[in-house]
């Protein structure tokens, strides 16, 4: 890692090494918001395809695609992206035209990425394709793959997945071991590629960016430009601070974020904010992110059970709201939710808004004004109608969240 770190210094950053966290990657000099920490291509990456939608396999377009004519499985929007992954796909294309039609269909992206793993190594190694500091197989090597947390179901899929791969790729020395090692290192290092709405758009392999460890309030986030992975700071970074950014959504309550990280990567987080869990701020944190509101319009207080459980107390002015009340209307809202997302998935969107927006006067009726799944309604009802182009209801959507963002981020400067 002598070769990364000196990579790293002129860049104001150097690596370290914590007892709790493993590498971690450290200011060497100020940061200041919106400043860019850090930036690097993938080592891999694919677009989320599947059979109801195709992206182009540079630029991850959905404009204008040709499948290519020998493998059937990689989609293109033109020569020039065509030209641009044409080193590495033009050993992926001779592998997965050899395979019959049922198998190639079991080809997702994970099982591709693990494909042009090993293809880039191999290229790398014979020089076909260059070696530099930030960009080379030994990153990946070094990364933690946790092996030993994973259950034996996961372990069985891996090693499944794992001969699909040797199966495709035909290539001698290749250990099922270290693939199947390589499958858990996915899981918990790849990262989603979103395009600036934060739409998902395909999976890439980042192993200098995946060296940032977590924190539920991060100092930096990380955007994509394109493919480009950018890590830029959010607050001021003194120097010799550690760089953070979040694996998780961090408008979720502690156990939410929790759950999320043990399961998704296999370890618990204890950041000032997971800290706190159980304690007085924590608990109206969370039952302003997913509980429910005082039936008083004009109350702003938070929710929590009775100790009989039969409603909920406002911690504000005392009224109780019925459990059965809640429940009832959580149960409608849940079967609007189911036709919303046929709707959507099957292109009726003027439909999708009216139930979405029948779903948002329900929720408001029971979820408090700052609640995250209620944003999350709203985020859905956003980006329907940029789709269909109806600006002004869309920009009123937007104005609703201003006062939720400014809310998360006073609570965030309190912790």
């Amino acid at each position: 890692m002598e070769e990364l770190q000196a990579s790293l210094q002129p860049r104001g950053l150097t690596l370290s090494t914590f007892p709790d966290k493993g590498r971690s990657l450290l200011a060497a000099r100020d940061f200041y918001p919106g400043e860019v920490i850090i930036s690097q291509d993938p080592y891999v990456c694919v677009p989320n395809n599947s059979l109801t939608e195709s992206r182009c396999d540079g630029c991850f377009s959905k404009s204008n695609l040709k499948k290519c004519s020998a493998c059937h499985v990689v989609w293109y929007c033109g020569s020039s992206c065509q030209k641009l992954e044409w080193k590495l796909h033009r050993f992926e294309c001779q592998l997965l035209a050899k395979l019959d039609k049922e198998r190639r269909k079991s080809v997702t992206p994970t099982i591709r990425m693990i494909v042009k793993l090993y293809l880039r190594r191999k290229l790398q190694n014979e020089n076909v394709i260059p070696v530099t500091a930030m960009d080379n197989y030994n990153l990946v090597e070094a990364l933690v793959s946790h092996m030993s947390d994973i259950d034996e179901k996961q372990l069985l899929l891996y090693a499944q997945m794992a001969n699909l791969v040797n199966l495709i790729l035909q290539l001698p020395n290749i250990d099922i071991k270290e693939i199947a090692e390589n499958f858990s290192k996915f899981a918990c290092n790849a990262h989603t590629i979103c395009d600036s709405e934060l739409r998902s758009l395909g999976t890439g392999l980042y192993p200098v960016i995946s060296i940032i460890n977590h924190s539920c309030l991060p100092n930096a986030v990380l955007v994509f430009e394109g493919r480009l992975a950018v890590v830029r700071a959010v607050q001021h970074i003194p120097k010799d601070s550690e760089v953070s950014i979040s694996y998780v959504e961090t408008a979720a309550s502690t156990i939410t974020r929790q759950k999320t990280l043990k399961e998704q990567y296999l370890f618990t987080c204890t950041c000032v904010r997971c800290n706190k869990l159980g304690q007085y701020d924590d608990i109206q944190e969370s039952a302003i992110l997913e509980g429910y509101r005082c039936r008083d319009n004009g109350c702003s207080g938070f929710l929590l059970r009775e100790s009989d459980e039969k409603g909920f107390v406002c911690q504000q002015c005392g009224l109780i709201r019925n459990k059965e009340e809640i429940r009832k209307i959580a149960s409608d809202i849940k079967a609007l939710s189911d036709k919303a997302l046929k709707c959507s998935s099957s292109g009726n969107l003027q439909e999708a808004i009216v139930l979405y927006k029948n779903i948002e006067k329900l929720q408001k009726e029971v979820c408090h004004p700052f609640s995250i799944i209620l944003m999350r309604t709203r985020e859905k009802l956003l980006e329907i109608l940029m789709q269909l182009e109806e600006w002004k209801e869309a920009l009123a959507i937007c104005r609703l969240t201003i006062p939720v963002y400014e809310s998360r981020s006073s609570f965030n400067l309190n912790h």
